[in-house]
């Protein structure tokens, strides 16, 4: 696996840039993971619907193809896209979200954080508040767009939106967490858990 480190990027030329990758790989190409910091803006999933955003303000809004409904990235917020070829990793779209999900939940763990799933709620949640949100978009059984991780974001951008479409739903961050890591710091611990969980699964 190819691992970038993108730095502050715009929203919509890393999307397009994902959509190329996917687009231009073959079966021989390797699969990478993107980190990402970008620029306040509000993204719609394929099935999200407008009034989830009750206040965008001065934020730009864009509808993109991955799934889910509305939500936020910005600075402080370390985004992780997986741009995985499935059918060779020998795992499903299900099994992708659950590692993206356990590589947050084995980050903080390390931290002595307990963070977990809720049913029916992609994501990873430390005491009923969103940490991480997860989104993908797969084409030619091949993924992209990934997991948004809140290190030291400003949450009041939550409040202007339904986050994935769950009214109130209250986010937090690394920084209310004990966890004091810059970006930097966070992406090389996380990186560390992504890759270990996007391994494919032993042979028999």
């Amino acid at each position: 696996m190819r691992i970038r480190d993108l730095g502050r990027a715009e929203y919509e030329p890393t999307w397009r840039a994902m959509q190329d990758f996917t687009a231009g790989r073959n079966t021989d190409t390797p699969d990478e993971l993107w980190f990402v910091e970008h620029p306040p803006v509000f993204t719609l999933g394929l099935a999200g619907r407008e009034e989830h955003v009750l206040d965008a303000g001065g934020t730009p809004v864009v509808r993109i193809d991955r799934g889910g409904q509305v939500t936020w990235h910005g600075p402080g917020q370390l985004v992780a896209y997986a741009l995985i070829d499935l059918r060779r990793a020998g795992y499903g779209v299900k099994s992708l979200v659950q590692r993206l999900e356990q590589s947050v939940i084995d980050l903080l763990a390390r931290e002595r954080v307990t963070a977990s799933r809720a049913p029916g709620m992609p994501g990873v949640y430390v005491n009923g508040a969103k940490v991480a949100a997860v989104g993908l978009r797969v084409a030619r059984g091949c993924s992209y767009h990934g997991i948004a991780l809140n290190v030291s974001a400003e949450l009041g951008a939550f409040s202007r939106i339904n986050p994935c479409g769950y009214p109130g739903l209250a986010a937090t961050r690394l920084a209310d967490l004990g966890l004091r890591d810059t970006l930097p710091e966070v992406r090389v611990k996380w990186q560390r858990t992504l890759v270990d969980n996007l391994a494919p699964p032993p042979s028999p």
